[in-house]
Parts: C-alpha cells; sequence; structure tokens
C-alpha cells in the first residue's frame, strides 16, 4: 500500500520524527546539534551509515550487503597460505612479478596478481621399460627409473612447455644413447657407469631446455634379454660363470703351487751350495791328505806301502760277504750291511792283518820265502 494516499494528511501531528504510521519508509535525519566539531569524519561516517541503513528501526539499504560482500571477496582474493613444500609465482597481469615463499602471503586483488602454486620440493618419478639396441647389436630390454624435482618454479612453468612430458622423452633418449654406446655385456653386468653417465646427460638436457628440473638420481634397474632368445643367453652366462670359476680355481692353485716350488728351488740351492762346500772341502783334504802320505812314504816307504795296501783292501772288501784268506784254506763269511738281526745296524766288520793274512804282521817279520811265489790267478786272494 503505498505510503502517499490522496485523502490522508501526510503532514498531520502523526507524522512526526520517529512515527511511522504515515506509511514514509525514509527515516528522518538525525540533525547534528549546533556547535559539535567533528569536521570531515563525522561527514564520512554519516555518509557511511546512511549506506548501511542509517541505523533506523525499519529495513536496511540493499548496497550495505554489496559493500560487505565485496570487503570479504577482498580478504579472502588478497591473503595467500604457501605450504611447507610449495611455492607460489605471482603473475601481475600476466607477467612474473615475485617468487612466494613458504607462510602467509598477500598480493593485489584479481585481476590485477593472481598466484600459481609449484609443488618445488616433491620428489617425483618416473620408470620406463624399453628395448634397446647395444654397440655390438644386441636387443635388450631395459627396465630405469628417474627421481627429479623442481628447483625453479619460473623455468618450471614458463621455461618450456610441459617440463615433465620434456623429461620423460629426454631421459629415454640419454639411455637409448649409452646403452647405445656399450657392447652387450656391458649392458647386462656393468650398469653402474651407465647411470651415472645417463644421469649427467640428462641434466645437461634438462639445463638447455629451460625445464627448471633437477635430476635426484637415475638408476638402470635391470637388462634382460628378448624372451625369444633368453635361453641363448642363459648358456653364455653359465659358460662365463664357469669360466670365472676355473680362473678361480686356477689362480688360488697357482697361490699354493708357487711358494711350494720356490721353497723347494730355495732348498735345493742350499742342498747344491752344501754340496758344493761339502766337495770342495773334501777335494782339499784329500789332497792335503796325499801331500802327507807323500812325505811319509819319503820317510818310510815301506811302511807306507803296506798301510795304503792294507786300506784299500779294506774298503774294496768292505761290502763282500766272503772273505778268502791268504794261503787258500781260510773262509769267513761276513754278515753285510742291513742284515744283521735287532734294532741297531750290524757294525762293519773290522778286517785285520791277522784275518786278511795271518802270516803277514806288522810286530812279526816275515819270513823268507823257499818257494817261488805264484803267478797271477794261480793262489793268492780271489
Amino acid at each position: 500500500m503505498a505510503w502517499n494516499i490522496p485523502g490522508k494528511n501526510n503532514s498531520g501531528p502523526d507524522r512526526g520524527p520517529g512515527n511511522n504510521n504515515g506509511q514514509n519508509p525514509w527515516p528522518p535525519k538525525r540533525k547534528r546539534p549546533s556547535g559539535s566539531g567533528g569536521g570531515g569524519f563525522d561527514r564520512i561516517g554519516d555518509g557511511l551509515r546512511d549506506l548501511f541503513g542509517g541505523g533506523g528501526a525499519g529495513g536496511g539499504n540493499p548496497l550495505r550487503w554489496v559493500a560487505i560482500a565485496l570487503a570479504l571477496w577482498l580478504v579472502f582474493n588478497c591473503f595467500v597460505l604457501i605450504g611447507e613444500t610449495q611455492r607460489g609465482v605471482v603473475l601481475r597481469f600476466g607477467e612474473i612479478a615475485r617468487i612466494m615463499q613458504p607462510g602467509p602471503n598477500f598480493k593485489a586483488p584479481w585481476p590485477i596478481e593472481r598466484v600459481q602454486k609449484v609443488e618445488a620440493t616433491q620428489i617425483r618419478r618416473f620408470e620406463r621399460t624399453m628395448p634397446v639396441l647395444t654397440r655390438d647389436e644386441n636387443i635388450v630390454n631395459v627396465s630405469f627409473n628417474a627421481q627429479f624435482r623442481v628447483s625453479d618454479p619460473e623455468l618450471f612453468l614458463f621455461g618450456t612447455r610441459n617440463a615433465e612430458k620434456m623429461l620423460e622423452e629426454v631421459a629415454q633418449s640419454v639411455v637409448r644413447e649409452q646403452i647405445g654406446r656399450a657392447d652387450l655385456d656391458a649392458a647386462l653386468n656393468a650398469r653402474g657407469p651407465l647411470s651415472v653417465a645417463a644421469a649427467t646427460a640428462l641434466q645437461a638436457s634438462l639445463d638447455a631446455y629451460r625445464t627448471g628440473l633437477v635430476v635426484t638420481e637415475l638408476n638402470l634397474q635391470d637388462a634382460r634379454p628378448p624372451e625369444q632368445v633368453k635361453p641363448a643367453f642363459d648358456e653364455v652366462n653359465s659358460a662365463q660363470q664357469m669360466n670365472e670359476r676355473l680362473v678361480n680355481e686356477a689362480r688360488a692353485y697357482a697361490a699354493q703351487v708357487v711358494p711350494e716350488a720356490r721353497g723347494e728351488a730355495a732348498r735345493l740351492r742350499t742342498t747344491s751350495e752344501g754340496y758344493k762346500e761339502a766337495a770342495i772341502a773334501r777335494a782339499s783334504g784329500d789332497a792335503q791328505r796325499f801331500t802327507l802320505l807323500v812325505d811319509a812314504y819319503r820317510n818310510a816307504p815301506e811302511v807306507t806301502r803296506k798301510r795304503l795296501w792294507l786300506e784299500t783292501v779294506q774298503q774294496v772288501l768292505a761290502d763282500n760277504r766272503k772273505i778268502v784268506g791268504g794261503d787258500g784254506r781260510q773262509l769267513i763269511y761276513v754278515p753285510m750291511a742291513g742284515q744283521g738281526g735287532g734294532g741297531s745296524p750290524p757294525q762293519q766288520p773290522l778286517l785285520t792283518p791277522e784275518l786278511i793274512s795271518p802270516s803277514v804282521s806288522a810286530e812279526t817279520p816275515a819270513p823268507a820265502r823257499t818257494t817261488p811265489r805264484p803267478t797271477r790267478g794261480q793262489g793268492g786272494a780271489q
């Protein structure tokens, strides 16, 4: 119902201040007492009160709720919370302005500034299995994985298009390159150096492409031949293992035999040196003995001659078991060396002049011969 109804006195006594019986929706303005100060701030406060309803008892101005919503939107839009593992790239009208660190941050409202959050410290992982051709033209299935993280959020977002896809393609390329430069044996059994070289080449390529990524680890986990030729590879591996086993056994045998041979050579050398010394000493002694015999023979020829004859006979007949006397009637059996009974070795028989030729004595002179000397072969010692 309209408040300005014809026939009603809208300016009557019931139209006083604060009385809405006259259907007037606008509350009367409060007059400031004369002489009160405030100046411009008071006028601003009055304007705000008028904007939000002026504190009247009736309904409020709709612009009040619009202003409240706008203020809340500005507060939430300007406040940005960056996580511990994140970095915030602030774009001002599409241009990079700064990098936000972890914690609470503030920015200008949209569309002036906007923030793109990047997981900077999170370790990401990429793995793949693919066939690779080696240098000696053999195909192996290589499994590898790469671990990486974001080192530069600005380059990660705007340095190249889709940095993670770029890393996957470059990783496959560098693995193929390193395996292609190696032979089959290195690809199967020596993947450590290949992994280091592949990681270095991958990081250099990522830096050249401005991806903002850093490789923390790259491993060539496995390399195996295709299933079609796996039995042949197993036979080759068995042969290599047998070869290594035989080489190790040969080295162990050489380590055992060589010291023994060196010890035996040292023993023979020492024995030879001893034999040499003994032979020289024996020869020197024989020469000295001969010299003494010559001097003795010059002084007493007959005695020396008889002594030499007895020593020669004793040396010749020492190994003979049968001894025949000088007159042909005496036969004596003497046990040989090593044939005696008992625990002790048999003593060598002592051949005395009485045992061999009783008629010859050093104390009794030999009688003169009355019969002629028999010729050699008719009598005497046999």
